[in-house]
C-alpha cells in the first residue's frame, strides 16, 4: 500500500480505529466536539451526513488554526427502524425497549462519512445504507444481552461484532457499514483524494 499525506480520523470510536488499522492505513486519532442533534424534521439520512460533515469541518477548522495540512475523516453511524433513530440508550430500559422493538425485524443502518483537505478546499462525501434483520428474541435472551453490557454505548443497543452477532440472523450490504465505518467506500474516497495511491 501507497499513502501519502496526514490522515486524522474526527472520531474516538475504537471500532473505526479498527477497521482503519485491518486496511493498514496510518492515522491520527482527533475526536470532534460536535454535539449530535436531530432537528426538526430532518431524516436520517440527511442527520448523518450533517453529523459526519460537521464532526471532519470541526476538526479541520482547529487544524487550519494551526496551519497544519491533513486530511480530515468524519463518520456517523444511525440505526433505523420504522423511520426512527435508535441511538445509545440512556438506560437499560430503553435498551431493552429498542431490542424488543427490532425484535424478528428488519432494521437499517446507515453511516455518512466525510472527507476534508486543510487548507485546500477539498471535500468529498457518501453514505453508505446495511439491512439487518434481527433473529426473534424471547425476554430472557434480551435480559441477558442487556446484562452483558455490550451495547450500552451502541446506537441500536448492539454491537454485531460482539455477542450481538447472535442477534443478528441476516444482512444485505456492508458488514462493516454495521460496525461503524463502511470499509470498501472509505478506502475508494481515500483513493479519490490521493491520500492513498494503491492498496493493498
Amino acid at each position: 500500500m501507497e499513502q501519502v499525506g496526514r490522515f486524522v480520523l474526527a472520531s474516538a470510536s475504537p471500532r473505526r480505529r479498527e477497521i482503519l488499522a485491518q486496511l493498514g492505513l496510518r492515522f491520527q486519532v482527533l475526536p470532534s466536539r460536535v454535539e449530535e442533534r436531530l432537528l426538526a424534521g430532518e431524516s436520517p439520512v440527511d442527520f448523518a451526513g450533517r453529523m459526519a460533515a460537521e464532526k471532519a469541518d470541526e476538526v479541520a477548522r482547529s487544524l487550519e488554526k494551526e496551519n497544519q495540512e491533513a486530511f480530515i475523516l468524519g463518520a456517523d453511524t444511525v440505526v433505523v427502524v420504522d423511520g426512527d433513530i435508535l441511538g445509545k440508550p440512556r438506560g437499560d430500559s430503553e435498551a431493552c425497549e429498542m431490542l424488543y422493538r427490532l425484535s424478528g425485524r428488519w432494521h437499517e443502518v446507515i453511516t455518512a462519512i466525510a472527507l476534508r483537505r486543510v487548507n485546500s478546499g477539498f471535500r468529498d462525501h457518501d453514505v453508505v445504507s446495511t439491512r439487518v434483520l434481527f433473529r426473534p428474541l424471547d425476554a430472557p435472551t434480551i435480559a441477558r444481552y442487556i446484562e452483558s453490557g455490550e451495547g450500552r454505548d451502541k446506537a441500536g443497543s448492539y454491537a454485531i461484532q460482539g455477542l450481538g452477532v447472535g442477534l443478528v440472523s441476516q444482512i444485505e450490504g456492508s458488514y462493516t457499514n454495521v460496525v461503524g465505518l463502511p470499509a470498501t467506500h472509505t478506502l475508494a474516497m481515500l483513493m479519490r483524494a490521493g491520500l492513498v495511491l494503491q492498496w493493498p
